[in-house]
């Protein structure tokens, strides 16, 4: 089974290894917000469908911010992957399983990575025609002990996993070191009040802080 992800989209997903999620509401802070992460070394992020103007600001990254591959979160029904496609995304994520969604994803050409939790949603994802995963809510459901559960049996498939929910600068170290980890969500980079508060040296100071460990362990790996 052949990767939804071009070999360059995952190769860009790995070495940079963070995925900044996002809740924004104007266009303009959004725009701001890409600038700031990738002025500290994140050209990846995943904005979420949370707010009323969520396809807009993302039409204002692809835009405005070409140079970052912005993707779109919380795709929970088949319309919005057709929504998000016309907006530029570069790929989709869903907090859970849901094959009419992961179907239309596949129809129109969008990657796409749904969210799994149990040995059964990696099954239901797999079957759907998907091979990266998002293990969420990572923390909140066991972390590594409980990802390292669950993917056991399907490992001989070669699936890579994403995950979010609760990661921060003091466990992402530990999250990149599993092979089968392809990059982490992190809210943690660009939170609500920083972007409320157009605080845009705090969301690069903390990409900045996540890059610089992306790089130790990425460095440290292609030198075993």
């Amino acid at each position: 089974m052949q990767s939804q992800f071009s070999a360059q989209a995952l190769e860009r997903m790995h070495q940079t290894g963070v995925i900044a999620v996002l809740v924004v509401d104007d266009p303009r802070r959004a725009v701001k917000v890409a600038r700031a992460l990738l002025a500290g070394g994140v050209s990846i992020m995943e904005l979420t469908l949370r707010t009323s103007a969520a396809l807009e600001c993302l039409k204002a990254i692809t835009t405005e911010v070409p140079e970052m591959m912005a993707g779109a979160g919380t795709i929970i029904i088949p319309e919005q992957v057709d929504q998000v496609l016309n907006a530029g995304a570069a790929f989709a994520v869903s907090p859970g399983t849901n094959p009419v969604v992961i179907r239309r994803a596949i129809e129109l050409g969008l990657p796409f990575a749904p969210g799994v939790l149990t040995p059964t949603d990696i099954d239901v994802a797999v079957h759907a025609g998907c091979r990266e995963l998002k293990f969420f809510p990572a923390e909140q459901s066991g972390g590594l002990s409980m990802l390292s559960a669950i993917k056991a049996p399907y490992a001989h498939l070669g699936l890579k996993y994403i995950p979010l929910g609760g990661v921060t600068t003091a466990n992402l170290e530990s999250y990149l070191r599993d092979p089968d980890v392809l990059a982490v969500g992190g809210s943690w980079l660009a939170k609500k009040d920083s972007i409320d508060a157009e605080r845009w040296d705090e969301i690069t100071k903390a990409a900045r802080e996540a890059s610089a460990i992306v790089e130790k362990v990425r460095a440290k790996n292609h030198n075993v």
